[in-house]
C-alpha cells in the first residue's frame, strides 16, 4: 500500500457450525444461549443466537497481550498479569501519575500498550480519566433464517450406581458435591454470522487531549502490528464458551476490508444487508461508496472483497508488512 491506513474496518459473514461461544447463564441444569433482537433486511423484527461484542474485545486483547509479550512490548504491572484492572492494578504508576488529564494519558501510553490499544478509565486515586480504546467491535449476530439453536442432552457417567450410590449421593457429607450421575442440558448453534470491526489505526500512541503521539513512530509501528496481527488471530482462533468440547467449525469468511490513509472514514456497511436473497449487497454497497468517497481524485480510500479465510488472511498479512516506522511516522 504506498500510504498506512489511518483507519481500518472489516465487514464479514461467517459460517460457524455448533458454537457455544456466549451464554446467558444456566437455570437448574439448563444452559440458556444468548438471544437479541434485530430489524432483518426484510424490515420484520427477529430473535436470532449473537455472541457480544466484548467477547471479541477480550478475544483481540488475550492475543495481543500473548503477541505483546512475545515482541517485548511495554505492558502495565496489571496488564503483565492480565489483571482486567489493568493500568490502574499498577500502583507505581498512580502514585506517580500526574495530575492532569493530558499528562497521566501521556504516561499511560509510554507504560502500557495494551492500555493505549484496549482502552481503560483510569478512576484510581479519585480520577475519572478515560483512554478510549482504539478497536471497535459490533455484536456479531446471526442472519435470520440462517441460524438454528438447539439444546442438546448430557450426562456425567458415575461408576457406582445404584441404591447405594444414591443414599450416598443424598447424604448429609455428600450433599451439594454433584459426587453422582447427573443430567443436564448444553446448547449449540449453527448458523450465517455478521460481523463488523473498525480499528482507528492513526490514534496508536496518539494522546487525544494533548493532541500529539506520546511514543516513537518506531513504537508506533511495532504496536501497529502486534495490533492488527492480533486481529488476523481473532478470527484464526475465534475464542469463547465451551470450546473444549464443542470447538465451533468455522465453514466460511467471507467480506471485505476497507482503509483510508486520510480522515476520510473506512467505509462499513454491515452484512445484515441483503439478508439471504442478495448476499453481495453489503460488499456492492460498500463498492458503491468508495467509488463515491474517491471520486475522480487520488484513491485514499481502498476496498479489497475476500472469500475465504485464506484470502482474509493474505490481505492481512499485506496489510501488516505494509506498516514500517517511516509510513507510522507520515
Amino acid at each position: 500500500m504506498a500510504n498506512t491506513p489511518v483507519s481500518l474496518s472489516i465487514a464479514a459473514r461467517m459460517t460457524l457450525n455448533m458454537h457455544s461461544l456466549n451464554n446467558e447463564g444456566g437455570e437448574g441444569n439448563q444452559i440458556q444461549t444468548r438471544m437479541v433482537d434485530i430489524i432483518g433486511d426484510d424490515g420484520l423484527l427477529h430473535t436470532v443466537n449473537a455472541i457480544s461484542g466484548d467477547m471479541l474485545k477480550h478475544v483481540l486483547m488475550e492475543h495481543f497481550y500473548r503477541r505483546a509479550r512475545e515482541e517485548g512490548l511495554s505492558l502495565c504491572a496489571g496488564c503483565q498479569q492480565f489483571d482486567a484492572n489493568r493500568i490502574n492494578a499498577d500502583s507505581d504508576f498512580i502514585k506517580g501519575a500526574g495530575d492532569t488529564g493530558a499528562a497521566l494519558i501521556d504516561g499511560l501510553l509510554q507504560r502500557c500498550a495494551m492500555d493505549d490499544v484496549g482502552g481503560i478509565l483510569v478512576t484510581e486515586g479519585g480520577r475519572s480519566v478515560p483512554r478510549k480504546s482504539v478497536c471497535e467491535f459490533g455484536w456479531v449476530v446471526a442472519l435470520p433464517e440462517r441460524v438454528r439453536t438447539d439444546s442438546y442432552f448430557h450426562v456425567k457417567y458415575a461408576l457406582e450406581r445404584g441404591p447405594g450410590a444414591a443414599r450416598k449421593e443424598e447424604s448429609n457429607e455428600h450433599k451439594g458435591a454433584n459426587l453422582g450421575q447427573s443430567i443436564f442440558h448444553r446448547p449449540a448453534s449453527s448458523g450465517v454470522y455478521a460481523v463488523v470491526c473498525h480499528v482507528e489505526l492513526s490514534r496508536v500512541g496518539y494522546n487525544d487531549i494533548a493532541q500529539r503521539y506520546a511514543i516513537s513512530a518506531e513504537e508506533r509501528q511495532r504496536r501497529t502490528r502486534v495490533l492488527l496481527e492480533s486481529l488476523l488471530y481473532s478470527f484464526l482462533e475465534f475464542n469463547g464458551a465451551m470450546r473444549s468440547t464443542q470447538l465451533p467449525h468455522l465453514l466460511a469468511l467471507e467480506g471485505f476490508i476497507s482503509t483510508s490513509d486520510t480522515a476520510t472514514p473506512a467505509p462499513l456497511v454491515s452484512p445484515l444487508l441483503g439478508g439471504s436473497d442478495e448476499p453481495q449487497a453489503y460488499r456492492e454497497q460498500a463498492e458503491a461508496i468508495v467509488r463515491a468517497l474517491n471520486g475522480a481524485g487520488p484513491q485514499h480510500v481502498r476496498l479489497q472483497t475476500f472469500d475465504t479465510l485464506a484470502e482474509f488472511s493474505q490481505q492481512m498479512r499485506s496489510l501488516i508488512d505494509s506498516i514500517t516506522p517511516e509510513a507510522a511516522s507520515a
